[in-house]
């Protein structure tokens, strides 16, 4: 089947598009991932899947598998994994309102990473209605809590997983259309400070603020960033009271590293940083979720050659690369599994009010989805 000939309606994908865009899912909203999930499962549903309802944990949302019964089912087929939650706020459609703009399209997460999700749906939608002949089966495994590093779902997807032979990550494309075939390691760690109480007004003196202690501790943090493994500290909570000396404060801290073995050197540096020193406060470092650094083996970089040849056919050139921004592939990577990411629509903006794709990139990357699902074995 020359997939270049598929029939893509991009004002049809664009109405099908703004449910999920307008369907606000911050990740620690559990209602509202449970509405995505819906409106996601859905539209799965109308096009021939088997749906079922995987319960959220840890506080978290749902998440969905779907499965559609395509080519040997007996044979491990083919994951499309994403993920179905943002970083947006619910109310961040009021600042960041769905609307075209020539070629671009805008909308909280629609580049990071619900307009790759449904353009996996609609390859998959288009090759059925085509009756083409998809030689595996099949399964979209959607998720909950990618943004924060996925700590209640990793088993989840490296179970899923291990039942397949290739797995199709439609996170957003690299600005030149490049697909991603590696990413680097990221830990997270929470950080915590505790300072010693007074009224502010009338015994300053007699306390240690925890605030304080934080802030002398985030630029020592941030200093140690070098070219092989960067740290930053991105998530800051504390105070009740303006008139009382902060006796707690909290925060978060991102490490990231190209090899594992400078995230593991980058590791013990962070929590070398924990102090327990009661005259002047305490500060303790703890290791918060990790992924691996994912490195290309052979299968990916096979399956990258045949998403190339296809890209080709479409007229595109397609360039591969290991990126930054952790994505579950970092999981299923290191699985000694055929891994491709960066699937997904061109655009940019990724997590800001600025976010928005390439509205020519959704016929485009449709059919590059639907070249590498027709053609692995």
């Amino acid at each position: 089947m020359d997939v270049t000939k598929l029939p893509i309606d991009i004002d049809a994908m664009l109405a099908g598009l703004r449910p999920w865009v307008e369907c606000e899912s911050p990740t620690w909203d559990a209602a509202r991932i449970g509405a995505m999930m819906d409106v996601a499962a859905r539209d799965l549903a109308l096009i021939g899947a088997r749906i079922e309802r995987i319960g959220g944990r840890m506080g978290f949302g749902d998440c969905v598998r779907a499965t559609f019964a395509t080519g040997d089912t007996s044979k491990p087929g083919i994951l499309i994994l994403g993920h179905l939650d943002t970083v947006h706020p619910v109310g961040t459609l009021a600042k960041l309102p769905w609307r075209r703009e020539g070629d671009k399209c805008y909308g909280p997460g629609i580049f990071d990473m619900k307009a790759g999700n449904y353009i996996a749906v609609e390859a998959v939608r288009q090759l059925l209605r085509a009756g083409a002949a998809i030689h595996l089966p099949i399964t979209f495994l959607f998720t909950c809590d990618e943004e924060v590093g996925s700590p209640s779902t990793r088993d989840l997807i490296e179970a899923e997983a291990a039942r397949h032979k290739y797995v199709l990550v439609p996170e957003p494309a690299r600005p030149d259309g490049g697909v991603v075939t590696g990413r680097y390691a990221i830990a997270r760690f929470n950080l915590e400070a505790a300072g010693r109480p007074s009224h502010a007004g009338a015994r300053l003196s007699e306390g240690r603020s925890a605030i304080r202690i934080m802030a002398d501790m985030i630029p020592q943090i941030e200093s140690m960033t070098t070219s092989d493994c960067t740290f930053s500290v991105g998530v800051i909570h504390g105070g009740q009271w303006v008139n009382c000396v902060s006796s707690s404060c909290s925060g978060e801290a991102l490490s990231m590293a190209k090899k594992q073995e400078d995230l593991d050197h980058g590791v013990e540096r962070m929590l070398a940083l924990s102090k327990d020193n009661r005259n002047d406060g305490q500060f303790i470092v703890t290791r918060g979720v990790t992924r691996p650094v994912w490195e290309p083996n052979a299968k990916t970089m096979a399956l990258y050659e045949t998403a190339k040849g296809i890209a080709r056919q479409l007229g595109l050139e397609l360039s591969h690369q290991s990126s930054g921004g952790g994505s579950d592939g970092n999981f299923t990577g290191p699985m000694d599994l055929a891994t491709l990411d960066g699937l997904g629509v061109r655009g940019s903006g990724a997590h800001t009010l600025d976010e928005h794709i390439i509205v020519d990139s959704l016929a485009e990357r449709t059919r590059l989805m639907a070249g590498i699902l027709l053609a692995v074995k």
